[in-house]
């Protein structure tokens, strides 16, 4: 029966020190996230969350917890941003853009009238 709890103790002991570790590299994250902390400040929590880990990680989080989840949110939406754009980027031009410059090349005599047809479809494709 002491095996039983010795493994109970082992996966406890190990989901604590896992989420410890989420919780202090967000920690660390979110202190060089900010442009507001300055240096000074930042070497004091480091230093505070190398000899007093789990006390300086439970006042961080209580004191800054707040703006924590503003950055967190901004960089979400900075990551979505630049990823939507990115998207439309590849993506190309619209069906409505496509017609319009190949009606352009047939104005300008570019293409024919055969040639502008086929990129119609194309693009209505």
């Amino acid at each position: 029966m002491s095996n039983f709890w010795d493994l109970i103790l082992l996966m406890l002991s190990t989901f604590v020190m896992v989420a410890y570790l989420f919780v202090l590299f967000q920690i660390v994250v979110d202190m060089f996230r900010d442009p507001d902390l300055g240096g000074g400040s930042k070497v004091l929590w480091l230093v505070g969350l190398i000899f007093l880990p789990g006390l300086t990680a439970i006042v961080y989080i209580v004191a800054r917890g707040r703006g924590m989840a503003e950055r967190q949110r901004a960089s979400m939406q900075r990551a979505k941003s630049d990823t939507d754009a990115y998207i439309r980027q590849v993506a190309g031009k619209s069906p409505a853009e496509q017609i319009t410059d190949a009606k352009a090349l047939l104005d300008a005599g570019t293409i024919s009238q055969d040639e502008f047809a086929k990129l119609k479809a194309k693009a209505l494709a």
